[in-house]
């Protein structure tokens, strides 16, 4: 393969990527307030319940990444894709908070699984010695989607649009991705003989220690997705909270554009602490919005979309990083694994991240929440730089 990344097959990923997490991010800032409007459940329960999915997740993609590495990996990227995109019209026909929660753990696990697929098609269909700029370009179209996503998704509950339609809409995009999916053409993948079932035909054993920190770091990142909106009505904001969301896009996009280049020049872990740095500072700023808001309302929302922004940048400077040290540290026939293993550690801290959340609310309220998860964002930083940074070059295979 040339040495390259514009080719067609690529651009389909990018496109079938981009409508996917549309799709997703479409619901991620409504769905609490849909399970409070409709089912009227606590901050705890919603928190309990949005955790499903991430736990579902979390348990399928060790066996995705398996599966991966043994078989085609087309088919099951499109199967996947396929079982994500129609459970959408589950939830338009979910009457009882029991069937929602089916619905949504079998969504969980087909996102599971067509997330380590993505990631691992694309890393087939493009040269090694592009990855960090192709997985940041990937990485991209996420961001994208975070932008657009929420942003719809907010300003069409709060004009009034019904639950149903923004199911609807979520389904027609992640339809239309489904479509591009399927224009894909990967490499031939000849059939893999397994040796007996061990750990590390499930997880990437060498990348245990990369996993720990960035469980930390994503904690209180699964507070922010799914609370921020409650956060800033718990504060008293008056601008519209979609823009959060869009920030937050902007400066992953913006970071994006030269973090994975520096990643193929081999500075991964120094862009990885870098970010690092700049995600602490962002939320302590956040845990700190209650203190502004009594000085004046306007700087407090000052603060409030800075901390996006902020945000933005400093993860958008670490997923491709982080992403492509998982599989620097994994021979080729374990690259699924390695995926799985990289995005598996997000999904606990996400997941986490939900439960917290939810309960530190109820028992006292989202300042605390972020100010907790800020000290863990300072654990995060310590441990990789002490640990993880040293384990990674001492370890890494290319």
């Amino acid at each position: 393969m040339k040495d390259r990344l514009a080719t067609p097959y690529y651009f389909y990923m990018l496109t079938a990527n981009f409508l996917l997490y549309f799709g997703f991010w479409l619901l991620i800032p409504v769905l609490p307030f849909y399970l409070n409007e409709v089912f009227q459940v606590s901050h705890l329960s919603v928190g309990v319940i949005l955790s499903c999915y991430t736990i579902a997740a979390l348990c399928i993609r060790p066996f995705s990444g398996y599966l991966l590495d043994t078989f085609a990996r087309k088919p099951l990227y499109l199967m996947a894709y396929f079982i994500f995109t129609f459970i959408f019209i589950g939830y338009i026909f979910a009457t009882s908070l029991t069937l929602f929660i089916i619905f949504r753990i079998v969504h969980g696990l087909s996102f599971g699984t067509v997330t380590v697929s993505g990631n691992t098609v694309v890393i087939d269909i493009m040269p090694s010695s592009r990855r960090g700029e192709g997985l940041g370009y990937y990485g991209l179209t996420n961001n994208m989607a975070m932008s657009f996503g929420p942003m719809t998704g907010l300003f069409m509950h709060d004009a009034g649009f019904s639950f149903t339609t923004i199911f609807v809409c979520a389904l027609c995009a992640c339809f239309v991705g489904l479509i591009f999916a399927s224009f894909v053409k990967t490499p031939y993948k000849p059939p893999v003989k397994r040796e007996p079932i061990s750990l590390d035909r499930f997880i990437l054993v060498k990348g245990l220690p990369a996993g720990f920190s960035l469980l930390l770091l994503s904690i209180p990142y699964g507070m922010t997705t799914n609370y921020v909106a409650i956060y800033a009505q718990e504060l008293g904001l008056e601008a519209p909270t979609g823009f959060f969301f869009t920030l937050m896009a902007v400066g992953m996009a913006i970071s994006r554009i030269f973090s994975g280049r520096i990643v193929d020049k081999g500075k991964i872990t120094q862009v990885i602490s870098g970010g690092l740095y700049i995600v602490v500072f962002a939320f302590f700023l956040l845990s700190c919005c209650p203190y502004a808001m009594t000085l004046h309302p306007a700087l407090c929302t000052g603060a409030f979309f800075l901390v996006s922004f902020l945000l933005g940048v400093g993860f958008g400077v670490m997923f491709p990083a982080y992403n492509t040290l998982f599989v620097n540290l994994a021979p080729n026939n374990l690259r699924g694994t390695a995926t799985s293993t990289y995005l598996t550690s997000w999904d606990v801290g996400i997941g986490i991240g939900m439960l917290a959340g939810g309960f530190i609310a109820e028992v006292s309220n989202f300042h605390i929440a972020y100010l907790f998860g800020a000290c863990l964002t300072v654990v995060s930083l310590l441990f990789f730089n002490k640990k993880v940074s040293v384990h990674y070059h001492k370890n890494k295979l290319r």
